[in-house]
């Protein structure tokens, strides 16, 4: 007869199947640190923040709507048994997010990591420069670019105190290929990274870029997920999860020689090669 033991809480995990086959899985050491996930309600930022918290880690989930924000933490509390706080927050505005990290700090007792993942999925500027309006991508910048830039300003200080930290900025595989206009935030995103990351590494924070391409979440169509995968090297599409799993991984003491990267996870869409 099978059982099933799982120790949930950052430390070593152990799953034993009907076969009595045993899985183990890497200790991240996370349990009991603190993540602010921006764009948590939904889709990779909610997959982000289910992985933290199944390593122990105390999550802040962020987002704009609130009756989808209270969901996601309440699905979250239940599936993972972690310490799950819902903030409104709006990245675009400097005194909401001060407003947060305030209450993180209150009821969560300060903040070790950074998800920045805030962003109207794809852009808002798709379509040719005829057809495209200044306020949009203006709009892009300053929730993608800028409001990335207002977290890690209101938290990189309580992270220098602490003498460790980890910021990880979700950006997107458009960086890389000329199409929508939306896509040079992405291409920013990389110099915002590189230039956090050495500024901020002599206090023991080390700052990265993830890279989705296209990637299942709760809203993606059978549709979307075959047109995806004959684009990717794997013949498959990434699932939210899978995003998780490099962030989870990123903000762990086992990454701490990587900082100021940038990390395609794609599942290998494209064919350039970079050196």
């Amino acid at each position: 007869m099978g059982y099933d033991l799982s120790l949930t809480s950052g430390r070593l995990k152990r799953r034993f199947s009907h076969n009595q086959k045993l899985e183990q899985y890497m200790d991240l050491d996370l349990n009991g640190k603190v993540a602010v996930v921006t764009g948590g309600s939904v889709g990779i930022g909610k997959a982000i923040a289910k992985e933290l918290a199944l390593e122990g880690v105390n999550v802040a989930v962020c987002a704009r709507r609130e009756d989808l924000l209270k969901q996601a933490a309440s699905d979250l509390a239940s599936e993972t048994g972690g310490k799950i706080i819902p903030i409104v927050t709006d990245t675009t505005s400097e005194s909401s997010v001060a407003s947060m990290v305030e209450r993180v700090i209150s009821e969560l007792g300060g903040v070790d990591i950074l998800v920045n993942n805030a962003a109207t999925p794809g852009g808002l500027v798709l379509g040719p420069l005829a057809e495209s309006a200044e306020e949009d991508l203006l709009a892009d910048i300053n929730t993608k670019v800028v409001g990335y830039f207002r977290c890690a300003k209101a938290t990189a200080p309580i992270m220098q105190e602490r003498g460790w930290g980890r910021i990880i900025n979700i950006g997107g595989l458009s960086a890389r290929s000329a199409g929508a206009i939306s896509g040079l935030r992405n291409a920013g995103l990389v110099h915002f990274t590189k230039t956090l990351s050495n500024q901020l590494g002599p206090d023991g924070i080390t700052v990265n870029l993830v890279h989705p391409g296209s990637t299942r979440t709760e809203r993606t169509t059978d549709e979307d997920i075959a047109r995806a995968s004959q684009a990717t090297a794997t013949r498959r599409m990434v699932d939210a999860s899978e995003i998780g799993y490099v962030v989870a991984f990123l903000a762990s003491n086992k990454s701490t020689a990587i900082t100021g990267e940038v990390i395609a996870a794609g599942g290998g869409v494209g064919v350039a090669v970079y050196q």
